[in-house]
């Protein structure tokens, strides 16, 4: 029987996963550059004074970016671990005010909010991955709640940009097992069996865009999250040090990271989708 998304196992995970989350992406220079590439998109879409729904929100790195281009956020997860340290950074760093409300939720099951309440939905760091067969359920259910014309904003985990960014540590494991999870795209325990937690399907670029196409939304915009730094991290500290050689490297990201022949080389693939008129 093949693997079904644990909704359980997951909160567990982001449970003990903690502070970490906070620190996610700002621990390394790489991470940083994938910081500013998910913050690209936040600008170019999303305005002042829009309800966005942020699910997956985690400890709020990406709610203070939204807070501060003036929006208005229900933030959603499905840790409570990860939403009692969003409030807590929330109010250490001064964005309480842009947060409605905090909710303990999976992307699975938003029945709590009526369809067509939001301007945007932002899905960042890979809820869309974790939850394996239940991807489109998922995807309706963030669609319904959108309301027309409405924004998906959305990260999902990248299967060449995994093994992009983590070669050396992809190929200490035996090809039978990385076939079985380079066909599938999966991490669970029928292609992994040594993995423990953190169950996800990875991406490919082809198959994400389709994939929403064929459930009625329309790319705006599409982008692999750190496609020229990914591996470059020891040579990025010195980069880091100088303004003007760390803004073009960060010009070229976005620029080779939208482009069609990057959009697996990063570790997350970043999609902007629009809900029609009249769905």
């Amino acid at each position: 029987m093949a693997y079904s998304y644990q909704p359980e196992a997951i909160t567990q995970y982001f449970d003990e996963f903690g502070v970490r989350e906070w620190e996610r992406l700002v621990r390394t220079p790489a991470d940083e550059v994938s910081l500013h590439v998910h913050t690209h998109y936040l600008q170019k879409y999303i305005a002042p004074q829009q309800l966005v729904l942020e699910i997956g929100a985690g400890a709020g790195r990406f709610t203070q970016i939204l807070a501060g281009l003036g929006a208005h956020i229900v933030v959603a997860d499905i840790s409570n671990v990860q939403l009692e340290l969003n409030q807590k950074y929330s109010s250490e760093f001064g964005f309480s005010k842009a947060i409605r409300d905090w909710q303990q939720l999976d992307i699975c099951d938003l029945s709590q909010f009526e369809a067509n309440s939001f301007d945007a939905v932002v899905a960042y760091g890979g809820p869309f991955s974790y939850v394996l067969d239940k991807r489109d359920m998922a995807l309706t259910e963030c669609n319904r709640v959108l309301k027309p014309n409405g924004l998906l904003l959305l990260g999902v985990m990248s299967l060449w940009g995994t093994v992009h960014g983590f070669l050396e540590g992809v190929l200490s494991i035996s090809p039978e097992i990385n076939q079985k999870i380079t066909i599938t795209g999966d991490l669970t325990p029928e292609t992994f069996p040594e993995r423990r937690n953190s169950f996800m399907h990875l991406f490919r670029a082809n198959e994400l865009l389709e994939w929403l196409g064929n459930a009625g939304l329309t790319i705006l915009d599409k982008s692999a999250s750190n496609c020229l730094s990914l591996t470059w991290n020891e040579s990025l500290k010195a980069v880091r040090d100088e303004p003007e050689k760390w803004n073009e490297l960060l010009r070229m990201e976005l620029e080779a990271s939208a482009d069609d022949g990057c959009l697996n080389l990063g570790t997350h693939i970043i999609a902007v989708a629009r809900k029609g008129a009249s769905a």
